[in-house]
């Protein structure tokens, strides 16, 4: 956890000339609440040829559309949350271009995170493998009932 939001994150790909090279147009992560600053940032490709950025955080309270960046307000429940970002939608809501693809994402302080995914469209909780699921099952000490974990 970091002190300062904003230099603290991890970023992929690492190597800043290279990209994801991802289509798939929704963008998926499970993450903890820690009740600190968070932020993170998605880095997208439009058919303008255009490299845009969307980044959500929970300390940002309005939306703002700018040329080359959308900033906009994230509300976490407590404990473990899953973000569905319909990156389509907000290219063609915010920008009035379509999508591409994702070039980057970068996960800023402060989270813990689960899983970070993406998909052709947004499925349903029995249709996600376990390891995909907001809430994983896990077996407890003896061979009782699965309970679910926060």
């Amino acid at each position: 956890m970091g002190t300062n939001v904003s230099t603290s994150y991890i970023s992929c790909p690492h190597d800043p000339r290279k990209t994801l090279g991802i289509k798939l147009p929704y963008f998926v992560m499970v993450v903890k609440n820690m009740k600190k600053y968070f932020t993170f940032e998605v880095q997208i490709l439009d058919d303008k040829g255009v490299k845009r950025r969307f980044r959500a955080s929970n300390y940002q309270s309005s939306t703002r559309v700018k040329p080359f960046i959308c900033t906009m307000p994230m509300r976490l429940d407590e404990g473990w949350n899953q973000i569905q970002f319909n990156l389509a939608d907000f290219t063609k809501r915010a920008y009035g271009t379509n999508y591409v693809e994702t070039l980057r994402i970068q996960v800023h302080a402060n989270c813990r995170l689960r899983r970070i995914y993406f998909a052709d469209r947004l499925y349903s909780e029995d249709e996600l493998p376990a390891e995909f699921k907001l809430y994983l099952p896990i077996r407890g000490r003896t061979s009782g009932p699965m309970s679910l974990t926060t």
